[in-house]
């Protein structure tokens, strides 16, 4: 039976891309009542095994393993996480960023932290030149890699691509950010983009449904639905400290296991944000997104 790639869901179909190169176009198929029974869900991104129907059709038959499984968006081995967020209009949120990082760190995907709209960046601003190099600096020494864009002049577009080169790739971030109008000028798409609502400071949502857009480089990027807020509901409490990765090396000296770096004696990572060693905003929303995970459980 032929192997192949679930490029798009919708309606209760699924689009499978036939792994042969010689098939030509996408096999609109069904999935097996077996699945629904199992409770298992194909998604976008499964390689899966399907039978051909006479109709032209297929049945989706089996799920093969996958590597990575996203939640919100649902999505299969996507190994990239590209998080986009504006320098303006929206304004960069940190607080957003940071939590991002945290689903993205828990899934276990690797991060591109892409800053759009460079190009509404006064140059002549000091401060605003000053605050951009300051959260490139931050975030490329706690590991993580950041490139800033530009849709309208092309800016750093090419770089992007490069990067989503052999795998899936996840576009994720704040609503308004320019996600689709990135993958426009990267790709020569027409993805129907929004304007931004000046006064919410966020755009509407343009993306509907999760669907796999090939790439001539061997990648695929996840057009997702952009979030504006995300809950902790997945992610156990104790689980937190371990998607903020500067905190292990410290983590592994506290005096308690298990420690909370909260309040507990004897916290190396609580000391290191105390010396500066670990940025203050860094901290401030690992503590933020603690008293948000234990009020989700109070509520549940």
């Amino acid at each position: 039976m032929p192997e192949g790639l679930i490029v798009k869901a919708l309606s209760g179909y699924y689009y499978v891309k036939p792994a042969l190169a010689a098939a030509e176009g996408n096999v609109q198929c069904r999935g097996r009542g077996i699945f629904k029974k199992k409770g298992v869900t194909p998604l976008v991104g499964d390689r899966v095994i399907y039978t051909p129907t006479e109709n032209g059709e297929g049945t989706v038959d089996e799920i093969l393993p996958r590597e990575t499984e996203l939640i919100r968006p649902p999505i299969a081995n996507a190994k990239l996480a590209v998080l986009l967020f504006s320098l303006r209009e929206p304004d960069l949120n940190l607080q957003l960023l940071d939590k991002f990082l945290v689903h993205i760190e828990h899934a276990g995907l690797k991060t591109l932290i892409c800053l759009t709209k460079g190009d509404l960046l006064d140059e002549e601003e000091d401060e605003a030149a000053e605050s951009l190099l300051r959260v490139q600096k931050l975030y490329r020494s706690i590991g993580y890699e950041v490139i800033v864009t530009s849709s309208a002049t092309g800016a750093g577009t090419g770089e992007v691509k490069a990067r989503l080169a052999g795998e899936i790739s996840v576009f994720s971030g704040q609503s308004g950010v320019g996600k689709s109008s990135l993958l426009n000028a990267m790709l020569g798409l027409s993805l129907e983009t929004s304007e931004i609502s000046l006064k919410l400071g966020r755009g509407r949502h343009t993306t509907r449904h999760v669907e796999l857009i090939e790439l001539e480089n061997g990648g695929y990027v996840a057009d997702t639905p952009g979030f504006s807020q995300l809950d902790f509901l997945e992610l156990g409490v104790e689980e937190l400290s371990g998607c903020f990765r500067e905190f292990a090396e410290y983590a592994e000296a506290c005096k308690f296991r298990g420690c909370s770096h909260l309040h507990e004696p004897g916290c190396k990572v609580r000391e290191a944000a105390d010396r500066g060693v670990i940025a203050a905003s860094r901290y401030e929303h690992y503590v933020q997104f603690q008293e948000e995970m234990k009020e989700k459980k109070r509520r549940y």
